[in-house]
């Protein structure tokens, strides 16, 4: 069942918060020796949490959809006296004095808190193999990557470890992992969910979202989550009904980028995808974007905020990281605010394609999923792989856009394929409403990996 579903059921005490979290704790039990989904594991604060939402629920304080659910947080978002890692040796034993944002919003929604999920170390990394504790492996096949840098929360998701997970987006991190497990993987309009007490990557770049299993629940975690600072939000969900349907939508196509030498597997899936979203939609349309590709500021912030680590304990972090990290030691101050001022001038430019077109559909990622033993065997084919697991998602976060990734599909091999749909600032509910009709349209969403312990 859905978060929705299953909130409802909540309400009305057919179910229990207890007896969800029990059913959780014992899957990661279970499954999490196979995955390396989770880093922390916090059993006994989620199972009180579970009994204190129960209590208030049988009460008749019932505060709405998450109340009671239990959820994952990737591990570089702040927890309250629960270690905060980054999957880093830096971090190892942090443990951080007060919650994220997105926590304390979560907290005050009701959510259950399972743990602290893998990734990517410090996020700087699109394949979650490179973590101080060990990979993250994909449920449908754990030969394979599960993406990255959310890599641990989204195997978590997909193997119903947990029933929704925040992770973080700075380039794809929650669309290309959540592609890659064939769940939903959205990222907000820069800014609408607040970054606070989450250890960054890139500050100018850095999204904060939820990986679900449905549509609808993206659009409930968002709902919990989002500021209350513009851009308005007055309930995802209710933004999401009151939208124009996506019957009413223009929707475009940037094939030239985003379609350039795309697996012929997931070609077929994606054309299959866009034949029925143009019976969806009001009209499909071929469109040209330019993209501008270049990663100076993610660089330059990345290693501004490492720079003291580094010059003091180097050997700390992962050789790879240290590597990419460095890449960004040559800019200077003068050089952030001029690659600032340009970036702010790409995301006011891209607002002009959405005179023409509602919202853009692509492949989320134009490659196949790679297997864990053949990067480790090629190290040196690790960043262009991740480089091209992320090509289609970073333009999104250059431009600051909301996007969201749907199963649309699987390889011969049966590992998921996802289709990404991304709107204007602000957009959320034109992207939800479109994904959504085309999630009702398809069963992919419903596939389930077969897990081994």
């Amino acid at each position: 069942m859905s978060i929705l579903e299953i909130g409802e059921q909540l309400r009305r005490r057919a179910l229990s918060p207890v007896e969800l979290t029990g059913e959780c704790l014992s899957r990661i039990e279970k499954f999490n020796p196979s995955l390396n989904a989770f880093i922390t594991v916090t059993a006994e604060s989620a199972m009180q949490e579970a009994r204190a939402a129960e209590a208030e629920i049988q009460r008749g304080h019932w505060r709405g959809p998450l109340h009671g659910i239990p959820i994952g947080l990737k591990d570089l978002i702040d927890t309250a006296g629960v270690r905060t890692t980054a999957a880093s040796a830096w971090f190892k034993e942090r443990v951080p004095e007060q919650d994220a944002e997105v926590v304390e919003k979560l907290r005050a929604a009701g959510a259950v808190f399972l743990g602290k999920q893998n990734l990517h170390e410090f996020a700087y990394g699109g394949s979650s193999i490179i973590s101080h504790f060990g990979e993250v492996h994909n449920p449908w096949n754990t030969a394979y990557i599960a993406g990255g840098s959310s890599g641990g929360s989204a195997a978590a998701v997909a193997a119903g470890l947990c029933y929704a997970a925040i992770g973080t987006d700075t380039a794809g991190s929650v669309r290309e992992p959540a592609a890659q497990c064939g769940i939903v993987g959205l990222k907000p309009t820069l800014g609408r969910v607040s970054a606070r007490g989450v250890i960054p990557l890139s500050t100018s770049l850095d999204h904060v979202g939820p990986l679900t299993s449905s549509v609808a629940d993206a659009a409930a975690l968002l709902d919990a989550i989002a500021d209350d600072t513009p851009p308005p939000v007055n309930g995802i969900l209710r933004e999401q009904r009151e939208s124009p349907g996506a019957k009413q939508l223009r929707v475009g196509v940037p094939r030239q980028y985003f379609f350039d030498e795309l697996d012929p597997e997931i070609s077929n899936s994606v054309e299959t995808a866009l034949s029925l979203i143009r019976t969806i939609a009001a009209e499909l349309r071929e469109i040209t974007l330019t993209v501008n590709a270049d990663r100076s500021l993610q660089a330059a912030e990345s290693y501004a905020y490492h720079a003291d680590r580094i010059s003091r304990s180097p050997e700390l972090y992962h050789p790879e990281t240290l590597r990419r990290l460095r890449s960004g030691e040559k800019f200077t101050t003068a050089d952030r605010i001029r690659l600032s001022a340009e970036l702010a001038e790409e995301r006011r430019k891209i607002a002009a394609v959405f005179e023409q077109v509602d919202v853009l559909v692509t492949p989320t990622v134009p490659s196949s999923t790679p297997a864990i033993a053949s990067l480790q065997g090629n190290p040196d084919s690790l960043r262009p792989t991740e480089l091209l697991l992320l090509h289609n998602t970073r333009p999104f976060n250059v431009w600051g856009l909301p996007a969201i990734s749907i199963p649309c599909g699987f390889t011969g091999a049966g590992l998921p394929i996802g289709l990404q749909i991304a709107g204007p600032h602000g957009g959320e509910s034109m992207v939800l409403s479109l994904a959504q009709a085309y999630e009702q349209r398809t069963e992919w969403h419903n596939r389930k990996p077969q897990l081994s312990p």
